[in-house]
């Protein structure tokens, strides 16, 4: 939380300061490092670079704004453009997606500027500072929101599959993450969107110019490049692959050959790494030897947050083996009085959202998701539903710029005052406790995970 160190670095300090305890051998304490998930975690992050490299990502969203009906209408735009921010964070990492939109968006406000001289319909400067703020409100926390969506959107997830599948024993497939994660990611985007308009509605306003810059900026995109389209059939591939078996269990059920065959031979971590080879292979320019993904170009990947998933995962198993979570969770138990699945769920989501404000959402993560896990074991409840719980509450840190990257990024563009940061932030956070508290109590139930 403080840092006196890089983040990844006190991911491996955890470990090794375990084994020289000796908590647990070195085979022990690093073998989480090894975990599938980390290699989906590392072809999700080939993938999506590979995407950016080729301005695939970019072509993506201005085509998507180029669209008619947005016009230059100033809700049509805010809606339009936090959900394409959550569409691409759904595939790509919360931070790389804020990074690519707020260019975008900063281009959008300044096109739109020379517009704005003075008061009267389509010329009000005030409004136009309101709705910027609004705009980038939405890039930081519409990449927060999108990374729920899938189990590759953003490092807590895979964390909370992670422990689940580790320290519960439930596998949760990739499209059965989405048929519970969608809704709930639908829902709070809406929110996201009415709290945002309501806020920075701007008045007598319109966007004359904004239509200009974004057909400019994809036509200087030009047409589609050979890397563009090998990205998009890595991308593709790898979707394919990723939901494959989970509509094979929803057709033939889990205990069908055809789902055993490729739950054994085509895990979601090989699923990733294959599309991911095959982005080496696929030639841009056969002549020249170049091809859609070198490695200078995917060494640049996050390797600091696979290092530090690595380590959670590493201190999460600790925990249990030690039995320090089960402890934590008895202590708390006796101060939160809370028995019910859905009151210790409760205090999972609180307890993500609170932590996430002051460090990292993967940090979060780390720590909070052993600890409601334990909790769940001494009240007796099921513990998939607090685990889930704490696993997308770590997702919910909108009030401060050190809460997460996109909040940061966006930031430090100078286009948004702390306070009114703070304002949205609160109020997106206990909207955020509600929607992820009574989704998971409506959806879970029915299909059938409690």
């Amino acid at each position: 939380m403080t840092e006196p160190i890089p983040i990844p670095v006190t991911a491996l300090m955890g470990p090794i300061l375990c084994i020289l305890a000796g908590v647990g051998t070195a085979k022990e304490v690093l073998a989480p490092f090894s975990n599938p998930i980390i290699f989906l975690f590392i072809g999700s992050f080939f993938i999506a670079q590979a995407m950016i490299v080729h301005g695939l990502d970019r072509r993506f969203a201005l085509g998507i704004l180029r669209q008619r009906w947005i016009g230059a209408r100033p809700g049509r735009l805010l809606f339009a453009f936090g959900a394409i921010t959550a569409l691409i964070s759904m595939w790509a990492s919360n931070t790389a997606t804020a990074a690519m939109m707020l260019p975008i968006a900063v281009g959008i406000l300044g096109a739109v500027r020379p517009a704005v001289r003075g008061p009267g319909p389509g010329q009000d400067p005030d409004g136009l500072n309101r709705y910027g703020t609004g705009l980038m409100l939405m890039v930081a926390y519409a990449a927060s929101v999108g990374g729920i969506g899938t189990i590759i959107g953003t490092p807590p997830n895979l964390i909370g599959v992670g422990l689940i599948r580790q320290q519960i024993g439930i596998e949760i497939t990739f499209l059965e993450w989405m048929i519970f994660a969608m809704p709930l990611l639908l829902v709070m985007y809406l929110a996201l969107y009415i709290l945002l308009w309501g806020l920075h509605r701007p008045a007598g306003f319109n966007l004359d110019g904004a239509e200009g810059y974004i057909r400019a900026e994809l036509a200087q995109l030009g047409s589609w490049t050979a890397g563009q389209r090998n990205a998009a059939v890595g991308f593709l591939t790898a979707v394919i692959l990723w939901v494959t078996p989970g509509g094979i269990a929803l057709l033939f059920g889990t205990q069908s050959p055809a789902y055993q065959w490729y739950d054994a031979h085509l895990p979601e971590g090989v699923a990733a790494l294959l599309a991911a080879i095959l982005l080496f292979l696929l030639p841009v320019d056969w002549k020249r030897r170049t091809f859609t993904l070198s490695w200078e170009d995917a060494a640049r990947i996050d390797w600091g947050t696979i290092l530090l998933f690595g380590g959670g995962l590493s201190l999460g198993d600790l925990m249990f083996k030690t039995g320090l979570a089960e402890t934590m969770g008895r202590g708390l138990m006796g101060l939160l009085s809370v028995e019910s699945v859905w009151g210790v769920t409760a205090v999972a989501i609180f307890l993500g959202i609170v932590v996430s404000e002051l460090t990292s959402n993967t940090a979060s993560a780390n720590m909070v998701i052993p600890v409601v896990i334990a909790i769940a074991g001494a009240s007796g409840v099921s513990p998939l539903p607090p685990a889930l719980g704490a696993c997308l509450g770590a997702s919910y840190g909108f009030m401060l710029p050190i809460s997460t990257p996109p909040n940061a990024i966006v930031y430090g563009s100078g286009l948004i005052p702390i306070t009114k940061m703070i304002r949205a932030g609160v109020i997106f956070d206990l909207l955020g406790f509600l929607i992820l508290w009574t989704g998971l109590r409506i959806l879970l139930p029915l299909l059938g995970y409690v």
